[in-house]
């Protein structure tokens, strides 16, 4: 059966790329994008797109009628610093949005809902390392607590309806397409632009803070993997965890210096350490390895060398 796909949130730092991956396998026009707002003109202007909040139920029927929607990938959230600053307004996206398409999966009106949750959903009493796929989980930022929350209405829905929800935890996500959006790891995208653009970067959280990273393409391959997958595969509803690489501001400064000698990196810690000493280090993904044969590509030295390659060449043509 042919795939007509939904995207909520699609002008977002994943949302963006996850579009553009995903007409090139399914075709432009198969792919309908949409966001409060437009966005950028490379998205725009390669297929359908429509204007939706993601908390109104209503609108989001029509769009699915409308274009006969039969998967919907709900990328829309406030990231976690932007989240700690409006507490109400997150839980509301977060939630209200997530609860809207699920209910919209089990009234049958499309047959598969993809929905990201974090690393953000472990707090400071789980395992920093090698964090398990189940373990303690009890997060202190109000985009955890949604997160968490989030992964058991996915399971309900799933346990209760039979409604076909599948989910990542995912890591820091780094790209050099969209800038950062109000994440405590985008750190570790800022740090390539400031590199290039400025020869020197100072840094919100201490040189030695490890946190669990992965390169854009891994995230969008994996992402679309796992709705790809048959379900008999997907043995895990809440989410599954995901890892690539771990590294601190320390490591990558380092790498960057291999290509930028006179590179600099100061630290100024702010709110965002807090959050970060919450999260894990290094996670133990061994269950989407094994369910539904997850492999990553890139690590930090490869990782380094696309984005200030691509980095410098957006500069070039600005």
């Amino acid at each position: 059966m042919s795939k007509t796909i939904l995207i909520l949130g699609a002008c977002g730092q994943i949302g963006t790329e996850l579009t553009q991956k995903l007409r090139s396998i399914y075709g432009n026009d198969n792919v309908i994008a949409s966001d409060i707002r437009e966005g950028n003109e490379e998205l725009m202007s390669s297929g359908p797109f429509e204007i939706i909040d993601a908390t109104d139920k209503d609108t989001i029927l029509k769009v699915i009628n409308k274009h006969k929607i039969t998967q919907v990938y709900l990328m829309a959230a406030m990231l976690s610093a932007t989240a700690e600053k409006y507490p109400q307004k997150a839980w509301e996206l977060n939630m209200n949005s997530l609860l809207a398409v699920l209910d919209l999966a089990k009234e049958k009106h499309i047959n598969q809902v993809y929905w990201p949750s974090s690393i953000a959903a472990f707090g400071p009493t789980s395992p920093k390392v090698n964090t398990p796929q189940q373990t303690v989980m009890e997060p202190t930022t109000v985009y955890g607590i949604s997160k968490i929350a989030g992964e058991h209405w996915c399971n309900y829905y799933h346990e209760k309806f039979g409604v076909d929800v599948r989910s990542i935890r995912y890591p820091g996500i780094i790209s050099w397409k969209t800038k950062p959006g109000g994440g405590t790891t985008d750190y570790a995208v800022d740090i390539y632009f400031k590199a290039i653009e400025e020869g020197k970067y100072e840094c919100f959280l201490a040189e030695d803070t490890c946190l669990p990273m992965m390169y854009m393409d891994d995230a969008v391959n994996a992402t679309i993997q796992l709705m790809q997958a048959g379900a008999k595969d997907v043995k895990t509803r809440t989410s599954y965890n995901l890892a690539a690489m771990s590294f601190t501001p320390e490591k990558i400064a380092s790498e960057i210096k291999k290509h930028i000698p006179e590179f600099e990196i100061s630290y100024q810690p702010d709110f965002r350490q807090q959050i970060a000493n919450s999260w894990p280090q290094i996670i133990d993904d061994s269950s989407a390895r094994k369910d539904w044969g997850w492999q990553h590509k890139f690590d930090l030295a490869t990782m380094t060398q696309e984005m200030l390659k691509n980095i410098s060449k957006q500069e070039q043509t600005v």
